[in-house]
């Protein structure tokens, strides 16, 4: 009995249970079962071509969102620095009017040294230049028509001509514009015909 003990004792313990089981493969295909896998494989297909359909919609989708969104932004940003320079703009508009208010008194204008009225005008220039170089627009409709959604007429001048009548006389104040909006109306005299 001690030899059977002995060889109890001696068995090999499985730790793998696993390694018992066999799976065995049906050999054999009969015809109504591959007809039966090759419709559940087509139904697969289907259902697997209409979710990568899906999938490629949304991420097509997803994409063109985001690349609206992109433009969206940048024009927001350009917008963004649009009403920046035009705050900057008006703040140098009354620079500009001091300019045309020392243009306009002739008199005086010509008193000046020379060589200073110059170098004043040139200074002008370049700011004019700098400041249209921006989108900046003098408005100074002499000799045009009077436009009400552009014109702020301040009077009016009698004209003998009828041709003149409602024609801008004289600018009292030029207007400004900037990329395409007024920031300020200019200031105008408009001729007015009576028979």
């Amino acid at each position: 009995m001690k030899d059977e003990d002995n060889k109890n004792d001696e068995m090999e313990v499985d730790t793998d249970p696993g390694d018992d089981i066999v799976f065995e493969e049906n050999t054999e295909v009969t015809k109504p079962d591959s007809k039966e896998k090759f419709e559940k494989l087509k139904t697969r297909i289907k259902e697997l071509e209409k979710k990568n359909s899906e999938l490629l919609n949304n991420w097509q989708r997803d994409k063109a969102d985001f690349i609206n969104a992109r433009k969206r932004d940048e024009a927001e940003k350009m917008e963004f620095l649009q009403f920046s320079k035009r705050d900057v703009l008006s703040e140098l508009i009354p620079v500009l009017d001091s300019f045309e208010s020392a243009f306009k008194n002739k008199e005086a204008w010509e008193k000046v040294d020379k060589n200073w009225r110059v170098g004043v005008e040139y200074i002008h220039t370049q700011l004019i230049n700098i400041l249209t170089g921006h989108g900046l627009k003098i408005l100074n409709p002499v000799g045009e028509k009077y436009d009400h959604n552009r014109d702020d007429a301040v009077g009016t001048v009698p004209v003998d001509r009828e041709e003149d009548d409602r024609k801008i006389m004289e600018v009292v104040r030029v207007g400004y514009e900037f990329n395409g909006k007024e920031v300020r109306a200019p200031k105008v005299h408009v001729g007015e015909y009576k028979k």
